[in-house]
């Protein structure tokens, strides 16, 4: 069973077979899928599945912190299950392929005090750029 069917069983949140195919569907590293790609591979698992119950699984699992939107230059939004770890994301230029990186250190405490401007920040998203091995 996937991490994310076990964290969303832990919550007491119901299991059709819809949803379960979605999160299903969602399981894995480095899983970043646009709302169509999660529909088209559902559809392959669950034939009758549509479109409206993909998008609003989907909204779902956003609403309650188990899967993060990822949107990254203008592209389609991407759903990201690894929303209980932190970490960084690694985005190809040419292909915009996503990558989970984890690196040493916190983001947060790079931020230099002078450069808070009295903020209380909580957060911090980083995204790394480049080009990958395919696009080379």
């Amino acid at each position: 069973m996937s991490d994310l069917l076990v964290r969303l069983r832990g919550r007491g949140w119901r299991l059709t077979a819809q949803r379960r195919v979605v999160a299903e569907v969602l399981d894995g590293d480095h899983v970043h899928l646009t709302a169509d790609e999660v529909h088209a591979r559902a559809v392959e698992r669950l034939p009758e599945i549509s479109r409206a119950t993909v998008y609003n699984t989907l909204g779902e699992l956003v609403g309650l912190g188990e899967v993060m939107e990822v949107a990254t230059d203008g592209r389609a939004r991407r759903y990201d299950p690894n929303a209980h770890r932190p970490h960084q994301h690694l985005v190809c230029s040419g292909c915009g392929t996503i990558r989970d990186v984890h690196p040493a250190g916190d983001p947060l405490a790079d931020l230099p005090a002078e450069q808070r401007f009295g903020f209380a920040v909580a957060t911090a998203e980083v995204t790394y750029r480049g080009i990958c091995p395919d696009c080379v």
